[in-house]
């Protein structure tokens, strides 16, 4: 099985949505364990790195990809 390549300030899309409706999380914390925040409501959880992969569908938009086209072309 791929591994799912994943940085911090990626907004990913998760298996199962959050009571709020939406299943897009952002990353704001990486190590053991990372925390997730909700795009729709803002609320924020801390799960184990095993649980988070196990869980992680897909990422939408990487960080580091919406920094290296930041127009300032010559």
């Amino acid at each position: 099985m791929e591994r799912k390549v994943f940085e911090l300030g990626d907004i990913v899309l998760m298996k199962k949505p959050h009571p709020c409706g939406t299943n897009e999380m952002e990353i704001i914390r990486m190590g053991m364990d990372i925390r997730i925040k909700c795009t729709g409501c803002q609320h924020s959880v801390l799960i184990p790195r095993a649980k988070f992969e196990k869980n992680l569908k897909k990422v939408l938009r990487s960080k580091s990809a919406s920094t290296e086209s930041d127009g300032h072309d010559i």
